[in-house]
This record gives structure tokens, sequence and C-alpha cells, in this order.
């Protein structure tokens, strides 16, 4: 019997399935969802976007460095005297490795940026349990100054401040509502 205005109630795993499904289908959504659960827990915390930005970053940095490593204006004379007595076949493997340093050096360097902002923006959109534009300006503000730490206050503060708007600017972006077409 069913009353107006009440929300029906049915026990687990008896609830009502989609149009078009059986009852053999059951077990497979069932399934379906649990893994979905489990992905939506592991997107959701901060180790999980902490290694994602990471990973991320590397090979963002590897892939900028290896394209600016084809426009790197090297001097011809200098290669001469440093490659001198070296057959093609070394040349190439020469290049090749100092690519592949320049690529793990960018790499590791944009990895570590995104891996520092990703987990302190995390820890604090947790602590306020708000998603609003004030995560992201502290998050570059701290990540800026740990940045920076070693060049001193002064540094860290500008770092702080410079890598706050940056963010700042980057989110305005991102949360930009789109234009109505009509």
């Amino acid at each position: 019997m069913s009353f107006p205005l009440v929300a029906p109630m049915f026990p687990a795993g008896k609830e009502p399935l989609p149009p078009g499904m059986t009852e053999e289908d059951r077990a497979q959504l069932l399934e379906a969802k649990k893994y979905q659960g489990w992905m939506t827990m592991g997107m959701e915390s901060c180790a999980a976007k902490t290694v994602i930005a990471g990973v991320g970053g590397l090979g963002i940095g590897a892939f900028f460095s290896l394209m600016s490593s084809s426009f790197a204006y090297e001097d011809p004379l200098l290669r001469q005297s440093t490659q001198a007595g070296m057959n093609n076949t070394q040349k190439a493997r020469e290049i090749f490795k100092e690519m592949g340093r320049g690529m793990w050096k960018s790499g590791k360097g944009f990895g570590k940026v995104g891996a520092l902002f990703a987990g302190i923006e995390c820890v604090i959109e947790g602590y306020r349990a708000k998603n609003d534009m004030v995560n992201p300006i502290a998050a570059g503000f701290v990540a800026g100054g740990v940045l920076a730490r070693n060049s001193g206050p002064k540094a860290a503060l500008g770092g702080g401040l410079a890598f706050a708007a940056f963010s700042a600017a980057i989110d305005l972006f991102l949360r930009r509502e789109p234009p109505d077409d009509d």
C-alpha cells in the first residue's frame, strides 16, 4: 500500500531496476556501483589528488622541456669542440641523453609544484569544508612561500603573493560563467 507524499522505501538490494534491465542484471549493477563508490572515494582523497597532480606535472614539464629543446640554440663551434671525434650515432646518443636529462629536471620541478599546490589546496578545502575562491588563493600563497623559503623571508612573502595572484587568476578563468547565446 502506498501513502501519498511519502517516498517509497525498499530493502537494500531490492530497489527498482532502471528501465530496460532485468533481474539478472542486478548483481552486475550492484558491483558497478561498488566500484564507482571506491573510485569516488579515491578521487576525493588528498593523497590521490596530490599524486595525480605530481604525475601530471611531471608529464607536462617533460613535454615542455622536449618542445623547448627542439628550439634550443647551440653554438656550432662549441658543438664541434665537444663532439669532436664522434660518429653520428654517438652524437645522436649524446643529444638524446641531454634531452632526457632536461626533461627529467623540468618534469621534476613541474611535478613538485603541482603536487605541493594540489595537496595544500585539498587540505585547506577539507579543513574549511568549502569549495570557493579562498582555497586556491590560500594554497597558492602557502605553496609560493614554501617554494621560495630558501631565499629568505622577503622572497617567501613575494613568492607567496605572486603564486596566490597566479592561482586566483587561473581559478577565476576556470570558474567563469559561460556567455549566454540568447
